[in-house]
């Protein structure tokens, strides 16, 4: 009598279903999760998330949803907030019917930035602009039963980030204006995905987690500092909020800290800063 043999390698692996997988956090939560899961991870080419599951992808049967997709253009959502808020609001809506655990991401934009202190889970949202509002109604398409990780100033070896546009513009110019009167947390895709699997792999509770690196700055400090470490002789002129002129109003103050027990504890921005570009020098995500 033949016997089947179950495959040594997946047996008992979690299957992870990661939505937005050709961008910055998505590549960095598939390279975090690949070490010891089955991933499948989804480019925007492969499932848009504006539209349901297909029924062939319902039949995945995930064990985990870390819903990474997103529209990510702050200035874009305020001439069009309803294509925001279709992938923001919509997507979320849509990798939710999944069935599975879902860890869905947002952002320091859902605050007002007017308390000039860290912001905790508990502090009421009042976003300012079209994008900050689709990320809150994101957050509540994602449903009681998500983990909610707010982060801020997301940067890594890929996509498109400030320490990438920094590093071109560094080397192409000896000046560059940056704004100072913005103040945050710029956060490594690397340390969020490293702390996205603590809080899943440690079973945190669901509900909203502050997860964002330690330390805080400007725009205009983060770029002096880039260019510093990269060696590049590019000055920082630092100017307003006002002066640069953009179209949709950014919080003032976004730091975002956890008041939760145990909960993940980043490293500084710096660090993350080195790691990334040493990921860019390597070339890998």
């Amino acid at each position: 009598m033949e016997h089947e043999h179950a495959d040594p390698v997946r047996e008992g692996r979690r299957r992870v279903l990661i939505t937005g997988a050709g961008g910055q956090l998505g590549r960095a939560l598939a390279a975090e999760l690949g070490r010891d899961s089955d991933v499948l991870g989804l480019t925007r080419e492969q499932w848009d998330v504006t539209f349901p599951p297909s029924p062939e992808l319902a039949q995945a049967r995930p064990d985990l949803v870390l819903h990474a997709a997103a529209w990510t253009d702050v200035d874009g959502a305020e001439a069009d907030p309803q294509g925001a808020a279709a992938v923001n609001v919509g997507g979320t809506t849509h990798a939710a019917e999944l069935g599975a655990p879902l860890v869905a991401y947002s952002s320091d934009y859902v605050f007002d930035g007017r308390k000039r202190e860290p912001y905790v889970e508990s502090d009421g949202p009042s976003p300012l602009s079209a994008y900050g509002r689709s990320k809150l109604n994101g957050e509540a398409a994602a449903g009681p039963e998500a983990w909610i990780v707010r982060t801020s100033w997301l940067f890594g070896a890929t996509g498109h980030n400030f320490v990438r546009t920094m590093l071109r513009l560094g080397a192409e110019r000896e000046e560059v204006a940056v704004v100072d009167d913005q103040r945050g947390c710029p956060t490594f895709v690397g340390h969020v995905a490293a702390a996205t699997r603590a809080l899943v792999d440690a079973a945190r509770p669901r509900g909203i987690w502050h997860v964002a690196a330690a330390g805080d700055c400007t725009w205009a400090d983060f770029a002096e500092e880039i260019f510093e470490e990269a060696g590049l002789a590019c000055r920082v002129r630092r100017i307003s909020t006002e002066e640069l002129g953009r179209p949709a109003p950014r919080p003032a103050y976004g730091v975002l800290r956890s008041e939760r027990d145990d909960a993940p504890v980043l490293p500084h921005w710096r660090e993350g800063l080195r790691e990334c570009l040493d990921a860019i020098g390597r070339g890998s995500p």
